[in-house]
């Protein structure tokens, strides 16, 4: 008898030795209610009311072999290929935001070859921005009730047409459509990963599996830079700006496949169907939220931008109404809102908006970087290397951290995220950029560890048939956390720079915007650090 077999057989004789009094055969007995708790901890909520039956003889017998049926199957449901699976998902991961920050590289030849005014050029980063926020929550939904497999290839392959689209556009108007596709079909994909690891993994498993994915989405944004510099200094095939997207084709082109080979289906069990008015309701709301964030600035804040952002409110408010009443006649909503009821889960969501403050270090850097410092896109992306190594280390140190402090983990690496900010600062007002490197490694090593901590916090505290719509809601948070840091702590940003920056303006606006987005790291901390982590017993609160 090999381990795994072995383990199954103990595992069904405590099951079915659990479903007797439990009197004989442990102590503490503490009643009905703990003894559910522990048997939920190792076998599915039905099994354990199942087998708490009174039972004798025949019955015991019976109880004996579902035992060894439940086991049986819980140890197959580690599948073999959820760790090669995974690797396919994070490809999933990565590409979104990769597509975003790569995209600022090429602006200047966009410019240069299609001959596209400043306001196109801003579409062709806000339209991608604005429709991947809005489809998220929807996108997550998705792959919960039609499966997340399907959702993730197909999502996929939208994205690779729109790439395709985007990257042999002929003139700006098809770039900015092509642009918009991307971010719809990206939002489809995205959610995925995050959902899958939640329905593919154990609760041991999910840390580390969540390190990775944390690794995959941190290290997208260093990427972009010097994968779009790189790229536009080759120019392979003679194909300039167009390489930075036409290079997602061949790396869909392998992903797909092996997606279908490794990638098990997983869905919410109960049939529901699409709720196409709070799809639509939402999208309108985020929509008018999100557009004038990332518009509003660059067109000097016009009345459109405030009336849209007015609007939002009233959306976002009935939207929810219509939610609660689907729900009340027994409809399947968009937001289900007992996952938003779900302990902490508020709390969690707050802490992630305000925990992608972060977004907006990287303009700042940039602009730093390259005003300040007079270096090319390209040399900013080796400049943030080190945040890079520490997007690597983080989520390898995080997964360990938890078993130490359990929730404390998130707000120690948002703690280690708002030191590196300030550091920065400081090394920019004293003029020692030389020692960047170091805080920068902090950074990339505070995000790694915070990320996917608070992912799995928030992730966890739903039933897996919703991860989907959860993974949906914490990527939303992070998109329109985002998109708000860059409105308001850019405004204060470029306002403090001045129309004639100067190295000193450019310094003192710089340690002012960073120390903004430590202080809101501070406040994501300090949510996070207010949710209990979540235990077995109450990880499917919202049933």
């Amino acid at each position: 008898m090999n381990d795994g077999q072995l383990g199954i057989v103990l595992d069904g004789l405590r099951l079915a030795l659990w479903s007797d009094n439990p009197n004989r055969f442990r102590p503490g007995y503490a009643g009905k209610a703990e003894q559910d708790r522990q048997c939920s901890r190792d076998f599915p909520e039905q099994q354990c009311s199942r087998a708490f039956q009174p039972s004798f003889g025949w019955e015991q017998t019976m109880n004996l072999a579902t035992g060894f049926a439940v086991a049986a199957t819980k140890k197959a449901e580690g599948d073999s290929r959820r760790w090669p699976a995974l690797g396919i998902l994070l490809v999933g991961a990565f590409l979104p935001p990769l597509d975003f920050f790569i995209v600022n590289v090429a602006l200047p030849s966009i410019r240069s070859d299609l001959k596209a005014s400043g306001s196109i050029l801003q579409l062709v980063i806000s339209g991608y921005a604005t429709a991947y926020a809005v489809m998220l929550i929807t996108g997550g939904r998705l792959g919960d009730l039609y499966g997340r497999r399907l959702a993730f290839i197909v999502g996929m392959l939208g994205f690779a047409a729109s790439s395709a689209l985007s990257g042999l556009a002929w003139s700006p108007v098809v770039l900015v459509v092509g642009r918009v596709c991307q971010g719809l079909t990206a939002a489809i994909m995205a959610p995925q990963p995050l959902a899958s690891i939640e329905a593919l993994f154990s609760d041991d498993e999910k840390p580390r599996a969540l390190g990775f994915y944390a690794m995959a989405f941190g290290l997208a944004s260093a990427a972009g830079l010097l994968l779009g510099g790189g790229l536009i200094l080759a120019s392979p095939l003679g194909l300039g700006w167009r390489s930075i997207f036409l290079i997602n084709l061949p790396i869909v082109a392998v992903t797909i496949p092996l997606a279908l080979v490794l990638l098990k289906e997983t869905r919410a069990n109960e049939p529901e169907q699409l709720d196409s008015g709070g799809a639509l309701l939402l999208a309108a709301a985020l929509f008018a939220l999100v557009l004038p964030l990332v518009e509003g600035r660059e067109y000097g804040w016009p009345f459109w931008s405030w009336l849209l952002m007015a609007t939002s409110l009233p959306l976002l408010i009935g939207f929810w109404i219509y939610e609660l009443r689907l729900d009340a006649r027994g409809g399947d909503p968009l937001v289900v809102p007992k996952v938003i009821a779900a302990p902490g889960m508020k709390q969690g969501l707050t802490a992630a908006l305000f925990f992608y403050a972060l977004a907006a270090f990287w303009l700042f850097f940039s602009v730093y970087d390259q005003s300040g410092r007079g270096k090319t896109p390209f040399q900013t992306g080796i400049d943030i290397l080190p945040a890079a190594v520490g997007f690597i280390f983080g989520p390898l140190i995080s997964s360990r951290l938890e078993r130490r402090v359990g929730r404390w983990t998130a707000p120690t690496g948002m703690v280690l995220l708002a030191i590196g900010l300030i550091g920065t600062a400081l090394c920019v007002l004293y003029d020692t950029a030389h020692v960047l490197s170091l805080p920068l490694f902090a950074i990339g090593l505070g995000q790694g560890v915070a990320l996917p901590a608070m992912t799995h916090t928030i992730t966890g505290r739903v039933h897996r048939k919703w991860s989907g719509l959860a993974a949906g809601l914490v990527t939303s948070m992070f998109q329109i956390g985002g998109a708000l840091s860059v409105a308001v702590i850019g405004g204060l940003f470029y306002s403090l720079l001045g129309n004639s920056p100067t190295n000193h303006s450019l310094a003192q606006a710089y340690a002012v915007a960073v120390s903004c987005i430590a202080l809101s790291l501070l406040l994501a901390a300090g949510l996070t650090a207010g949710v209990r982590r979540t235990g077995s017993e109450n990880q499917r609160h919202a049933t």
